[in-house]
């Protein structure tokens, strides 16, 4: 496996040089050379936002396709909570999973059980008090690789408690080899995701060294397949649901701060918003807080990229699904919080924004960067290919650019010899007319 891997990827076919996506990404890990645009795989956090941004789309994600199931003789589906927000007119949960087994899964296991045991875990870990407050969510694998990028000093803040889907990957395969007697790597466990950066994450997981889960597959793509075994049901369904209000509303933003019952706690949805978040956060301006729920989707999972309907017609049809279900029906065991739902490392810091590896060096590339973006215009237009003007400088330190690329400086210096042109013209003298034969002297 490449050593960053990434679900976002472009079509440079597609890719019209726009810059569009060059002012929007979050760590500025996009550049336009060459008429194209250039992922940065070192500091591509997969939030999708080039994906929304992108006119032409060029930008897409990859997910697993939904014949790898095959590959395993037991085969789970993992449904996010999101997924039950894309049908109209759903009354019943258990009609969605239902229709997953119709489709070719042995079993369902819903995402939401996993989200109600972490919410558990996750109040007893505050009641500790030994990670600093407020204690920032871990469940978006966008906003923890944003965190560990731009945000190092924040990295202790970070809960330290595997994500819903990778906790139900975990009880879906132990439960299916107590029932089946199948060894587990014949146990195929794949989440229904409505998020690129969870394909990411299965493929290279922060916090811990492998991933439970053994693929992900697009709602987008299971989507029209699942409808159609869904309407041939006439109300047979199997009573598979085994989650209630705090789990399946994790789908959407404030629905893991609302499971903590704790009023201190702030929920941000949104790339841009999440940073404003954070930034105040490492200027230490919301201590009063005990917790923060960060989602790089708006609207929470309900606006990912791999989802059909509108997230805040999803969220509202998820909300009117609530009403019909128990507060919660899973529950941690025993007063420890299980080993299984704890990461195995710590989150670090990723210097990948750093301009060298040394210190010393490095200081003193930034200051030949400042001393390059003092002396452009400062307009961030992105003409250059780079997303602003302090970014081409630091290109151009690192020997990836050239003053020139600015459009700017390219007329200034277009000017500057069309000056010095007109100046020498002014120096030569007239060629002489020599006299036609015949002419009088």
């Amino acid at each position: 496996m490449d050593r960053f891997f990434h679900s976002v990827t472009l079509d440079k076919d597609k890719c019209k040089g726009c810059t569009n996506c060059i002012k929007r990404c979050p760590t500025e890990a996009i550049r336009v050379r060459g008429g194209k645009a250039v992922i940065m795989s070192e500091r591509c956090i997969d939030c999708s936002v080039c994906i929304r941004v992108c006119p032409y789309h060029a930008k897409k994600a990859r997910p697993d396709p939904i014949e790898s199931i095959e590959k395993f003789k037991y085969k789970i589906a993992l449904p996010a909570p999101t997924l039950y927000g894309q049908f109209n007119n759903l009354d019943d949960i258990d009609t969605v999973l239902t229709g997953l087994k119709k489709i070719g899964f042995d079993h369902v296991f819903e995402v939401s059980r996993g989200a109600e045991i972490i919410s558990e875990a996750t109040r007893r870990v505050m009641s500790e008090g030994k990670i600093p407050k407020p204690v920032i969510s871990s469940a978006c694998p966008a906003v923890v690789r944003l965190i560990r990028v731009r945000f190092p000093d924040l990295c202790e803040n970070v809960l330290p408690l595997k994500a819903p889907m990778e906790t139900a990957a975990i009880m879906a395969k132990r439960e299916a080899h107590e029932q089946t007697g199948l060894p587990l790597s014949d146990i195929g466990v794949f989440f229904i995701t409505p998020c690129a950066a969870k394909v990411t994450d299965i493929k290279m997981p922060i916090g811990i060294e492998h991933s439970a889960v053994d693929g992900a597959i697009a709602i987008s793509d299971i989507y029209p397949a699942l409808v159609g075994a869904m309407n041939k049901l006439d109300g047979h369904t199997e009573s598979l649901s085994h989650s209630g209000i705090i789990g399946v509303g994790w789908a959407g933003i404030g629905g893991e701060s609302a499971a903590l019952l704790n009023e201190q706690y702030l929920a941000a949805d949104g790339i841009e918003n999440v940073i404003k978040v954070l930034e105040e956060l490492e200027d230490e301006r919301l201590s009063e807080l005990d917790f923060i729920e960060l989602n790089a989707c708006p609207g929470g999972c309900v606006g990912g990229v791999f989802t059909v309907e509108n997230p805040y017609v999803a969220r509202a049809r998820i909300q009117k699904l609530r009403k019909y279900l128990p507060v919660s029906c899973n529950h941690l065991s025993g007063e420890a919080i299980p080993p299984q739902l704890k990461w195995t490392s710590e989150l670090e810091f990723a210097p990948v924004l750093n301009l060298a590896d040394n210190v010393v060096e490095a200081m003193e590339r930034m200051t030949q960067a400042q001393g390059i973006a003092e002396s452009l215009p400062g307009l961030d237009c992105g003409s250059c290919g780079a997303p602003s003007c302090r970014a081409l400088a630091e290109d151009i330190v690192l020997g990836q650019a050239k003053e020139s690329d600015c459009i700017f400086k390219m007329r200034e210096r277009i000017q500057s010899i069309a000056n010095q042109l007109t100046e020498i013209e002014g120096y030569v003298p007239h060629p002489s007319i020599s006299p036609k034969e015949g002419d009088s002297q």
